[in-house]
């Protein structure tokens, strides 16, 4: 495969970062966003794959303290159907008492599985120690585990996660600053200075001049109206406003345990020369069997024989001017036959040397 593939694909997507794109694409308002909740429960009617870890036992004897049940002192229960499990939830913005999440539930002890089992009512809290949310319901556990009695285990995907979709119901909203002061700022996905100015400019030129000012690389402040109704129809405008934000920065990216290379369209070379080129080692293992006479009362024996080929391969040179473009690079070293592991050696070769315009990041 010529290595035009590999950069085919980030042709194609960088240049759509030159188009125009929606406020709403690029930036989110301050203050609307979404927040973890986490809690700790008991996943019960498991068959056969519970714990009898200490603090399960010890949050099983606290819930059936709470059903009016008292277990006599000392009494260990037998609880192989129970697991002590985390909760944790994403409570998106705006979201409103009686309304459901999904939840994920993971084994925190020695569960083998959580496949049939079922969460029992469970508190989720949000950083500041309040319950936002109640958890309970059927697990959906896409992974399965199977033990044979030599030892031997198959085990496909995670047993000991599962989710329950709609599974927690909002107890309690969270207050947004959305409808508080003057002014709403948008925050860039991707910190730039000429986007933040072209998106204030944007906006400047739609609604009137005064309207948007920058703060930072990130951050743009837009005055908006008070009443809130007017705030959410104002903003609606907003979010659909296009703009041409700036391009991306000089930068070639190489996953180095995939091979992808991904080059960005404004690389540029520095006049540099590569020569390309190596050798093959071939190397043979020929046993030789060694008969003695037949009076000579010697052992036949097997004699290693090691046959190793040094082959170099015909080398190639070629110039990069300066200013040389990305098209001009894959054509280059297209030509000379190069693989993709090649190009890698070659493009760290070229920024060792400082011949690259532009970042390499190796992942």
């Amino acid at each position: 495969m010529k290595i035009t593939a590999c950069v085919l694909l980030t042709l194609s997507l960088v240049s759509l970062h030159c188009q125009a794109a929606r406020v709403k694409d690029v930036a989110t308002v301050e203050g609307v966003r979404s927040n973890q909740l986490v809690g700790y429960g008991l996943v019960v009617g498991l068959p056969g794959t519970g714990e009898q870890s200490p603090f399960t036992e010890q949050s099983f004897k606290t819930m059936l303290t709470n059903f009016g049940i008292n277990l006599p002192a000392g009494m260990k229960s037998q609880i192989k159907n129970v697991a002590a499990v985390a909760v944790h939830a994403e409570l998106p913005a705006f979201a409103k008492p009686g309304q459901a999440i999904d939840v994920t539930v993971s084994s925190v002890g020695s569960s083998k599985g959580l496949r049939g089992g079922t969460l029992l009512q469970t508190f989720l809290k949000g950083l500041d120690g309040q319950i936002y949310a109640v958890a309970q319901g059927s697990l959906v556990v896409s992974g399965l585990g199977a033990e044979g009695a030599d030892g031997s285990r198959v085990v496909v995907n995670t047993p000991t996660v599962g989710r329950i979709p709609n599974g927690a119901m909002v107890e309690r909203e969270v207050q947004s600053p959305f409808a508080q002061g003057d002014y709403i700022t948008f925050n860039l996905n991707r910190g730039d200075f000429t986007t933040a100015k072209n998106l204030a400019a944007a906006i400047n030129g739609f609604i009137g001049d005064e309207t948007a000012r920058t703060l930072d690389a990130r951050s743009v402040q837009v005055r908006a109206p008070r009443d809130i109704d007017q705030r959410v129809s104002y903003l609606a405008t907003l979010e659909n406003l296009t703009f041409e934000p700036a391009s991306d920065a000089a930068k070639i990216i190489i996953n180095s345990r995939t091979g992808t290379i991904v080059i960005g369209k404004d690389v540029r070379l520095f006049p540099a020369a590569v020569t390309h080129g190596g050798m093959t080692v071939t190397i043979a293992e020929n046993p030789v069997v060694s008969q003695p006479n037949a009076l000579a009362e010697g052992e036949t024996v097997v004699v290693p024989n090691t046959i190793i080929d040094v082959r170099p391969d015909r080398s190639r040179m070629f110039k990069f001017d300066p200013g040389t473009t990305l098209d001009e690079l894959v054509s280059t070293v297209n030509a000379v036959g190069a693989a993709p592991g090649d190009l890698m050696a070659i493009l760290e070769a070229l920024k060792e040397a400082g011949a690259i315009h532009g970042e390499l990041v190796v992942i």
